[in-house]
C-alpha cells in the first residue's frame, strides 16, 4: 500500500538556533504495512532536491520485487524541512503575516531535519527503526538521528556522506548561492524568483555530481569540425531548465546552507565522540570517483563508528552512482542485512544458553 500523508505538529517546532516554526507540516510517503512486532520499518532520508516518493527516484533499490519492497517492509520517507514538496519551507505561509516566508524563513540545520524526522516517527508510534538509510545530505540526516537516538536505530546505511561538511563542499554550495543571489529577481518575493540563478546553480552542482569520465563518455562529440552547440553545453542547460520547473531558488538556498552546517561534533565533545554514540550496526558506502564526498570521508566514518563495515562502490558515475548502480548496492546492502540478522540470532542463542 502506497500512501501520501501530511503531519501537522501542534506545538511550535524549536530549531537548533532557538528560533521556532509555528504550524510545522511534514509531508511523507509510506509503503507497505507495519507488522505486529513493529520491527520491519525502513526509513529513507532523501537527498538535496529529492522528495518523499522514494519509489520514484530510487527505483532499483525500492519497489515491488526489489530489496526494499512493501510486501516485507514498512517503508517511510519524509519530505525534508525546507524542501518544496509539502513540508514547511520558504514558500509556506507565515502564520504571522499570512504571506509566504521567502527569505524570512528561519535558517535550519541538518540536526533540525533529523529532529523533524523524530517528531514524525513519534507521531507514527514507531519506537524502533529497523533500518535507516540515506545518501549525501540524506546520509547526514541519518547520521545525526542515529547519534541523537542511538537506541531507536537498529541498522544504519550511510552512503556518500560525511561527519562534517567539507570546505570543498561548502565552496561548491557558496558558488551556487552566488549564482542565485546574482539574479535580482531572487529578492522579488515571488515563487519563481531567482530561477535564472537556480539554473546556473544546478549547472555548477552537476559538475560535482558526475566526473570527467562521465562527461567525456556521455557528451562526446564525433564531429571534428564543430565549433558551437556542443552536447555538454546542451546537457547543462537542459538539466538547469528541468530543475527550475520542479524546484525553487529559496528552498535551494536554505538547503545548501543546512548542508554547510553539518558537523556532528557541534555542541558535543568531538566528532569522534559523537560517532561513538551510534549503536546501530552500520554499513558505510563510499564511491571511488565521488568528487563531492571523497571516499576518505566514508573511510573515516567506518573507522570511528563501532560495529561498522565499509564498502567501496567503484562507480563510473561519481557521486550520483548511489542512485544509478543500484544492482551492486542491492547485493551489498542485502549481505549487510543478512549478516546483521545472523549476528542477532547468535547473540540471542548465547543469551538462551
Amino acid at each position: 500500500m502506497n500512501t501520501e500523508n501530511s503531519y501537522k505538529h501542534k506545538k511550535p517546532f524549536q530549531l537548533e538556533s532557538g528560533k521556532k516554526i509555528k504550524d510545522l507540516e511534514i509531508k511523507y510517503h509510506t509503503y507497505g504495512t507495519l507488522n505486529a512486532k513493529k520491527d520491519n520499518v525502513v526509513w529513507v532520508c532523501h537527498a538535496l532536491t529529492g522528495n518523499s516518493d522514494v519509489f520514484d527516484w530510487w527505483r532499483g533499490l525500492f519497489g515491488e520485487n526489489r530489496l526494499f519492497n512493501p510486501k516485507d517492509h514498512f517503508i517511510v520517507c519524509a519530505n525534508i524541512l525546507g524542501s518544496p514538496y509539502g513540508t514547511s519551507n520558504p514558500l509556506s505561509l507565515n502564520p504571522a503575516t499570512g504571506l509566504p516566508y521567502y527569505l524570512s524563513f528561519p535558517e535550519f540545520t541538518i540536526r533540525d531535519m533529523a529532529a523533524a524526522h523524530q517528531l514524525l516517527a513519534d507521531h507514527l508510534n514507531l519506537k524502533d527503526i529497523d533500518l535507516l538509510i540515506g545518501g549525501s545530505i540524506g546520509g547526514q540526516q541519518a547520521m545525526e538521528w542515529a547519534i541523537s537516538e542511538p537506541k531507536r536505530i537498529k541498522k544504519l546505511v550511510l552512503i556518500s556522506t560525511n561527519a562534517q561538511h567539507s570546505s570543498w563542499g561548502i565552496a561548491f554550495n557558496e558558488s551556487q548561492r552566488l549564482a542565485i543571489s546574482s539574479d535580482r529577481t531572487f529578492y522579488s518575493n515571488s515563487p519563481d524568483g531567482g530561477s535564472k540563478g537556480l539554473k546556473v546553480a544546478r549547472s555548477i552542482a552537476l559538475l560535482s555530481y558526475r566526473t570527467y569520465g562521465t562527461y567525456v563518455s556521455t557528451q562526446i562529440e564525433v564531429d571534428n569540425e564543430k565549433t558551437k552547440d556542443f552536447k555538454a553545453a546542451s546537457y547543462q542547460n537542459y538539466q538547469g531548465e528541468k530543475l527550475i520547473k520542479r524546484f525553487n531558488a529559496y528552498s535551494y538556498w536554505y538547503l545548501t546552507k543546512a548542508m554547510d552546517s553539518h558537523n556532528v561534533g557541534r555542541k558535543r565533545s568531538s566528532i569522534e565522540d559523537a560517532l561513538k554514540q551510534i549503536q546501530a550496526k552500520t554499513l558505510v558506502v563510499g564511491i571511488t570517483k565521488d568528487v563531492l564526498f571523497p571516499v576518505e570521508e566514508q573511510v573515516f566514518l567506518a573507522e570511528k563508528i563501532k560495529n561498522s563495515r565499509f564498502f567501496n562502490l567503484d562507480s563510473f558515475y561519481g557521486h550520483d552512482g548511489f542512485l544509478i548502480d543500484t544492482e551492486i548496492l542491492t547485493q551489498e546492502i542485502g549481505n549487510f542485512i543478512k549478516s546483521a540478522v545472523t549476528e542477532n540470532q547468535l547473540v540471542n542463542l548465547h543469551k538462551i544458553a
